[in-house]
């Protein structure tokens, strides 16, 4: 149990570096979002570990284990009391424990040991930590052992020591294995431990397991021995970790095989030896799936400039395995096999850049996490576009990260209902102003940046702030950025708030400037945030103008510095547009005045425009131009006429977007006269596309199957005949089949058509194919049928008999979740919500009788009859609703009154847009009469 001198003295200064003399810690960029769901609090610091030797001994016939820990402790300060993490299930008899003071050695003598007497231990009140109270103050400066045997039960659930099964592919017999989970802060689950991040010491480690498994864990196998009882049982001994934190410790038990002997990294053979263990995949997939993984190491260690000091890397797959994520331990991943067989170069790079930044490099606390998470998954996505190009990315990185983001911070109350999501939310933004950084400050001074940051920390921790100083220590050294500029404040300026900023661009034609302003993004009315006029960011301001187009250069042209507003000069004629963060550098939509949207739209509609603004740059412009027109702050009239170049865009990035923008809108004014106009619309931008693509082709581009899939949705949506004829005649095979309970034949991208346009006696098959559905098939195929039942039709006597069936009938078919799930899809489109609202207000006694003693379900019901209208019509028929009922809403009083001011806002929203929508569409589709006229007739 000897520590070496060197060690004990980084232990200690890292300990005295990150903790003051009153205990306080110095923290990073204070985020009130970082992992709020980990229920925990700091162990004090007085005594910390300087190492672990530990013993487990499973028994995989009870589905228990038993161990013993012995700890290196050294006293920071003078204590009476040793806390530290023991998980409720863990049993620890403080009888057993041992505590002894380490008497230093002189010369040739032994190192010489004296008791140390605990008085109890115990826990605290409904926390995971285990508290030994002493006899005596022990003075600072003592180095001590400390000895705890525990037991502690197998998990099923992914959490700590927990068990699995799969089925050998060799055998076909049942195989059980074991295996480890411990992030965030599981490790006090499987034994007495200092469970945090920042805390990093080496760990010497034996293991018992039946003679016919295999355990794998962090550190190759040093030896094995017979065990001292169990004659079936065998002890295997692992060589000693390097310093490193609970979380990343693991090991597995199994019968899996490896794949061949490992071999050594050709290109760096100081690099660990990459071992794949399996349930006998074969053995050409496995050929495959090595060089992959070794191309991505390579990859990712001469970005970093070092390898990881590991002589192995285990890779494990695991069939079946329950875990949400990959157990990304240092030095042995474990993850579920069909992870592994995706050959994606993007996921191993993901998990294999956390033996660099995470177990080698780890975040202090939890409050940093996000930071090392989003540099990695960042620095994943440079690997992956670096081996090949980004073509596994299928143009959707980073847009579809981003645009997740404007649609959630851009609500009145971002991720309300779900605490997870924000957590995920500030890791995304923090990549993406990683991202940000990587192009404004350039990409060799961010390389070394990162580079240099590595080097820096080797088995320490860091918080989120050490990053962005040695960002900006680089850029100042490469003079990338102004001296009087911080990159610590402005990645705090995007981290700490739970919102992004919109640029808007005022152009002063004839002197050739323009004013910017920056203010918060929402798209969600009302615009009522708290404190929005506060809120200030630090924006990159890239410019690209038509006179000089340069898409490579990204070096800002001037940053906003956390002003309201700014003033640029030097721009070109009055006749050529400007383009502010081309190919989305910085997390922020842009806004022009008409005049520049309108010349913006004429370029694109030229081949020469389309070729010259490339794709990210045209997918931005038309997302920001439409989500811009949502939120109020862009003519309807304007965003429309961003789309017109659509009609020669073949490129699915672009395209991409569309098909939200057109559920958004087609969605918003589904109850107007105008929607169907706005069909029109679709079917004329989507069928030449649809036609062009053509039939399904074996094997064919992603991309290519990605997009005739959505334009067909979309085109069957609006009442495409060719679609709906095409979903009819594949409904019908299993309208005619002679057990139709037996198995559903139709593709679903059918089904929703048929029960849309097709007739009733279609939709009430369907009907009857829910009520009998056989419980021996898979029950989320029953609950889909039962969505599309619910949320496609557009005639209201189909949902009139799903309602009657349902709530006044009571139909013992359905549950009560099933009645959950109908009212939810009824929100989609103005004929369910209205039909539901009609159907309360017909039946408001009976209904109302039902569900008294149902809250759950009145109140899920009131809101979703009275809180989706966006019309003038909407609000008054829902206050006749609430006037004719006074007091009658119960539990649901506070929801309709909330419906009330919605629809009232909404309502703004439809009477200003409206009119402006259904200009430009009339004019539209005079210019397509033939085609257009054909589909009002319909």
């Amino acid at each position: 149990m000897a520590t070496t001198k060197i060690h004990r003295l980084g232990i200690l200064l890292l300990t005295l570096c990150l903790t003051s003399a009153k205990g306080s810690v110095k923290r990073s960029i204070d985020l009130s979002a970082s992992h709020v769901l980990i229920p925990d609090i700091r162990l004090p610091t007085d005594v910390i570990p300087l190492d672990y030797e530990l013993y487990i001994e499973p028994n995989l016939e009870e589905y228990t284990f038993t161990g013993i820990v012995k700890i290196n402790l050294s006293w920071i300060k003078d204590a009476r009391k040793i806390s530290l993490h023991a998980h409720f299930d863990l049993t620890i008899d403080d009888r057993k424990i041992k505590l002894q003071k380490i008497i230093k050695n002189n010369g040739d003598n032994p190192t010489l040991f004296e008791n140390i007497t605990i008085l109890r231990g115990d826990r605290l009140p409904r926390k995971t930590v285990y508290v030994l109270y002493l006899k005596e103050t022990v003075k600072q400066g003592t180095e001590g052992l400390l000895e705890i045997p525990f037991e502690g039960g197998i998990w099923e659930s992914a959490e700590g020591l927990f068990r699995g099964s799969y089925t050998n592919s060799a055998t076909k017999e049942t195989e059980e294995y074991l295996t480890t989970y411990m992030r965030p802060n599981n490790a006090r689950r499987v034994f007495p431990c200092f469970d945090e991040p920042g805390v990093k010491v080496p760990f010497k480690v034996s293991i018992a397991r039946p003679k016919e498994y295999t355990v794998l864990f962090n550190t190759p196998l040093e030896k094995t021995s017979e065990h001292s009882t169990l004659k079936d049982y065998v002890t295997d001994h692992f060589e000693r970790t390097p310093a490193m934190s609970t979380f990343t410790f693991g090991f597995i038990i199994s019968k899996l095989t490896k794949y061949k002997d490992a071999v050594i990294n050709e290109n760096s053979p100081s690099a660990p030896k990459i071992q794949i263990w399996s349930n006998q995949i074969d053995k050409s997939e496995l050929k495959e799936i090595h060089a992959r993984l070794f191309t991505v190491y390579n990859t990712i260690q001469d970005y970093l400039n070092v390898s990881v000091p590991l002589k192995k890397i285990d890779v494990v797959a695991v069939p079946g395995l329950t875990t949400v994520r990959p157990a990304d331990n240092w030095g042995l991943l474990v993850l579920k096999e069909s992870e592994l067989l995706k050959k994606s170069y993007f996921s191993f790079a993901q998990e294999l850049i956390y033996q660099w930044i995470g177990s080698w490099v780890t975040p202090y606390w939890w409050s940093d996490a996000h930071v090392n998470k989003a540099l990695a998954s960042f620095l994943a996505s440079e690997i992956a576009i670096q081996i090949d190009g980004g073509m596994e990315f299928n143009g959707k990185y980073p847009m579809t990260l981003l645009y997740s983001l404007y649609y959630e911070l851009s609500k009145r109350y971002p991720h309300s209902r779900i605490t997870g999501m924000k957590q995920e939310t500030v890791s995304f933004k923090t990549e993406l102003v990683i991202r940000m950084l990587n192009f404004t400050l350039g990409k060799s001074t961010f390389h070394n940046g990162v580079r240099n940051f590595i080097a820096d920390h080797h088995y320490k921790t860091f918080i989120g702030d050490d990053l962005w100083n040695m960002l900006t220590k680089q850029a100042l050294s490469d003079k990338t950025l102004d001296g009087q500029y911080s990159i610590t404040d402005i990645a705090s300026s995007w981290i700490t708030k739970d919102r992004l900023p919109v640029v808007n661009v005022q152009r002063n034609y004839e002197t050739r400037s323009a004013m910017l302003q920056q203010k918060v993004y929402l798209r969600e009315r009302p615009h009522d945030v708290p404190e929005q006029d506060k809120m200030l960011w630090w924006i990159p301001i890239t410019l690209n103008r038509q006179d000089t187009l340069n898409f490579s250069e990204c070096k800002p042209y001037v940053w906003i510095n956390k002003t309201r507003q700014i003033n640029i000069s030097n721009l070109p004629e009055s006749n050529q547009f400007i383009i502010i963060n081309h190919e989305e550098i910085g997390p922020f939509p842009v806004n022009y005045d008409e005049r520049n949207w309108n010349m913006l739209s004429n370029f694109l509609q030229t081949e020469s425009g389309r070729t010259l603004i490339p794709t990210l740059t045209r997918a931005k412009l038309l997302h920001d131009a439409w989500n811009l027109a949502y939120a109020g702050d862009l003519s309807f009239a304007t965003a429309f006429n961003m789309t017109l170049f659509m009609k020669f865009e073949r490129n699915h990035i672009v395209w991409n977007p569309v098909f939200t923008f057109i559920d958004h809108i087609g969605r918003h004014i589904d109850m107007s006269a105008v929607h169907k106009k706005f069909e029109a619309y679709v079917t004329t931008l989507l069928a030449p596309l649809y036609e062009e693509l053509g039939p399904e082709n074996t094997p064919e581009e992603y991309w290519r199957t990605d997009l005739r899939s959505l334009a067909k949705t979309f085109l069957c949506r609006a009442g495409y005949r060719p679609c709906i004829e095409e979903a009819q005649k594949a409904y019908k095979v299993w309208q005619e089949s002679s057990d139709p309970d037996h198995e559903n034949p139709v593709p679903n991208q059918y089904i929703c058509p048929v029960f849309k346009w097709g007739s009733i006696e279609e939709w009430e098959f369907g009907l009857q194919r829910v009520i009998q559905f056989p419980k021996s098939r898979v029950q989320s195929e029953r609950t889909y049928l039962l969505k599309t039942l619910a949320g496609c039709p557009s005639q209201p006597e189909k949902i009139n008999r799903l309602l009657d069936l349902t709530i006044l009938q009571q139909n013992i078919n359905f549950t009560e979740n099933d009645i959950f799930l109908i009212f939810s899809m009824l929100t989609g489109g103005s004929s369910g919500y209205t039909t539901l609202f009609n159907f309360l207000s017909e039946h408001w006694v009976a209904i109302r009788e039902r569900f008294a003693n149902k809250t759950n379900l009145w109140d899920s019901l009131i809101s979703s009859a009275t809180g989706v209208f966006s019309t003038q019509k909407g609000y008054d028929m829902v206050k006749k609703l609430y006037e004719e009922h006074p007091g009658e809403f119960g539990s649901a009083q506070h929801i309709i009154e909330k419906s009330l001011r919605n629809i009232k806002e909404e309502a703004q929203w439809s009477d200003q847009n409206l009119p402006v929508i259904e200009k430009w569409l009339d004019n539209y589709l005079s210019q397509n009469n033939e085609k257009n006229q054909k589909f009002l007739e319909n």
